[in-house]
């Protein structure tokens, strides 16, 4: 896997490219898979138009979960800019391999590239969170990050991190659930409990600075 983190993946060699550290450039040649509403800006001829869950079995997934961003499918030829609440953006080029992501982080891929919504083993449909999507094959992602991230090696030690604090990570990890012993120790505020992602195996997961955007404090005039 090469990604703009790792450092090993040069700028400006691929479809998928860097305008800056909050836009996405996509030099477009056919069609990519991108978050509605991330089009701030295109150049030369392009459609677009909504992409679907696929197959029943997704919809009811998505619907079960509430996994997932909805997407949009862009057609034509061009430059094609993407960008999220100016979030940090970073790109991920697989060679026949796969990355799981939370998909409130999941820009734009490429179309021909599988997902599948997948749940984390030991975390209910009740506990928020921790259903995640996992794109496979050969070509790009684009993730964003609230914040600026840090990698983890999960070979190093164990490894845990927030269910919302965590953007990526490598497909192949083992990934559980870790339960703080002392109940009253909210150590997470994403997840609203005591609990955290446990990731094992050879591997990393990229987490961001917060876990998410917050609402400020408003009222609501009479």
């Amino acid at each position: 896997m090469r990604s703009t983190f790792f450092g090993n993946l040069e700028q400006g060699t691929g479809a998928f490219a860097l305008q800056n550290s909050k836009m996405l450039r996509v030099h477009l040649n056919g069609e990519v898979l991108a978050r509605q509403g991330a089009m701030v800006a295109y150049q030369g001829q392009m459609d677009f138009n909504y992409q679907g869950s696929g197959s029943v079995g997704k919809l009811l997934k998505k619907m079960v979960t509430g996994e997932g961003v909805p997407l949009m499918r862009v057609s034509g030829q061009g430059l094609l800019f993407l960008a999220h609440d100016a979030d940090d953006i970073h790109l991920f080029y697989l060679e026949n391999e796969g990355i799981t992501v939370n998909g409130a982080n999941l820009l734009a891929y490429d179309p021909h590239l599988a997902t599948d919504i997948q749940r984390v083993q030991g975390a209910g449909i009740a506990t928020g969170g921790l259903f995640n999507t996992t794109v496979t094959g050969t070509g790009w992602v684009a993730v964003t990050t609230h914040g600026t991230p840090v990698q983890l090696d999960t070979a190093q030690a164990p490894t845990y991190a927030d269910g919302q604090a965590a953007v990526c990570w490598s497909a192949n990890l083992h990934v559980g659930v870790h339960r703080t012993v002392k109940l009253g120790a909210l150590i997470g505020r994403g997840s609203g409990e005591a609990l955290q992602l446990a990731f094992q195996g050879p591997g990393f997961v990229l987490v961001q600075a917060s876990e998410g955007p917050t609402v400020p404090p408003h009222s609501h005039g009479g």
